[in-house]
């Protein structure tokens, strides 16, 4: 899974779709490393802006952390192809994230995961969030993977 994909690709990966769907591109992958770029733009047409808020649109936290959630997915799908093309159901666990700087209309989030450990079943990635180069968010994200198969089982 080398170079860069197109929202065709992401969507091939991602289970989220719009308007929660929030990897535009993704710029670089390093499966050896463990890491991937990806990339969010966030325009005036963005749903959320309307109310947060209104006069000064700022882009929420819990968005920021959403596609940093998002890019571990990307990242997992390249360290786990076998597994992430079946399409399992991904879990949030927890989070530890610091938020820096705001992001607003216009901007151009650019999302760096790299792997802490990745194995069949979860994922523990290290993220970080740049705007024009400076940090606007970073997080410690864990993640649970469940085949299909057992996500149906357990309902």
């Amino acid at each position: 899974m080398e170079g860069i994909w197109d929202i065709n690709k992401i969507q091939e990966i991602l289970p989220q779709r719009y308007p929660f769907l929030f990897i535009d591109r993704v710029i670089s992958i390093d499966e050896k490393e463990g890491k991937v770029t990806c990339l969010k733009n966030f325009t005036a047409n963005d749903y959320f802006f309307t109310g947060h808020f209104p006069g000064k649109p700022v882009v929420p936290g819990v968005i920021i952390i959403e596609a940093m959630a998002q890019a571990s997915i990307i990242g997992f799908a390249a360290i786990k192809p076998e597994i992430a093309s079946k399409h399992p159901t991904y879990y949030l666990g927890k989070v530890e994230a610091k938020f820096r700087k705001a992001v607003t209309v216009g901007d151009q989030l650019i999302i760096e995961v790299k792997k802490e450990k990745i194995v069949n079943n979860a994922g523990v990635v290290t993220a970080v969030a740049k705007l024009n180069g400076e940090v606007a968010a970073e997080a410690k994200i864990m993640f649970g993977v469940i085949p299909n198969n057992q996500a149906s089982d357990n309902k």
